[in-house]
């Protein structure tokens, strides 16, 4: 029997009534739902026989099908906790999102032909991360959108040495480094100035956030690149590495990131009938498009 497990954002108070709508829809259709705490709480559910509530790990270790409530950020912190490729329903409560592409009236229908077996769905690539201090445990994680090494405080440029596949590449002084996914590519990457890169390339940016020098451009190297990002000058203020913008641990001069790509891959269920370009259409708002042609 399928498991449908659901994670919302615990702070989605207006996640409430649609939860109970699901919860009573899969219920009728005798299928097994499991959610973590802090969803329940948001549904009023108590745990029961027919919905079981657990850890939010759980909850994606048990899941055949994993329907994720909230926006981009939300799915962000759900994709971390997945060890498996399970389809993911990313559901929007706002506008559509770049991975939460799914609207509210589309979740039923959408998930009626997952459990039916006849949808459509992405792939995206994951990156792996290692963080490096002599001295201490290397810090180990996984990002769908981008690793980010970054500084705080007063407007001092950093130094960053980069080399891919051991080959220097240069040193970036700069106000840090984005190190993206083609998923993370409409993120922080393209605020930064970077290119969108399609979902489905086998491929990793690098942009310079603020570079000193305007030669300084984005850099995108394919995904099985090694890339290793050293910090060559703090120049006495606090420096970061940010996972997915959700953690973050501190940097010292010497200390090393690097990256490269995952095997995971995320099994998002894509929208019937929309494609990637309309939700770049409709996210950047780049025109009507009823005025494409036939």
């Amino acid at each position: 029997m399928t498991t449908v497990g659901v994670l919302a954002r615990p702070d989605l108070v207006e996640a409430g009534p649609a939860l109970r709508e699901l919860l009573a829809w899969l219920h009728q259709r005798e299928v097994r739902t499991c959610l973590d705490e802090a969803t329940a709480a948001l549904g009023g559910v108590a745990a029961a026989d027919a919905c079981r509530v657990t850890s939010g790990r759980e909850v994606a270790a048990g899941a055949d099908v994993l329907v994720v409530l909230g926006g981009d950020g939300t799915l962000l912190a759900a994709s971390r906790l997945l060890e498996s490729s399970v389809p993911v329903l990313g559901v929007n409560f706002g506008s559509l999102g770049f991975l939460t592409e799914i609207t509210l009236a589309e979740l039923l229908p959408t998930l009626q032909s997952v459990l039916d077996g006849r949808y459509e769905y992405a792939e995206r690539r994951l990156l792996h991360v290692k963080g490096r201090r002599a001295g201490f445990p290397e810090v180990v994680g996984e990002v769908l959108n981008d690793v980010v090494i970054t500084k705080a405080g007063p407007s001092r440029i950093i130094e960053l040495e980069v080399s891919v596949d051991g080959f220097f590449v240069s040193t970036f002084r700069a106000d840090g480094l984005i190190v993206s996914s083609p998923t993370g590519s409409t993120a922080y990457n393209l605020a930064a100035g970077g290119p969108i890169l399609h979902p489905a390339l086998p491929a990793i940016v690098l942009t310079p956030i603020c570079p000193h020098m305007l030669a300084n451009r984005p850099l995108v190297v394919g995904d099985q690149s090694t890339i290793v990002v050293r910090l060559v000058a703090a120049r006495g203020v606090d420096v970061y590495t940010a996972f997915d913008g959700q953690h973050s641990y501190a940097l010292a001069p010497e200390d090393t990131v690097t990256v490269t790509g995952s095997s995971r891959r995320l099994r998002l269920v894509k929208a019937s009938g929309r494609d990637y370009y309309e939700v770049l259409r409709t996210k950047l708002k780049w025109g009507d498009s009823s005025l494409r042609r036939p």
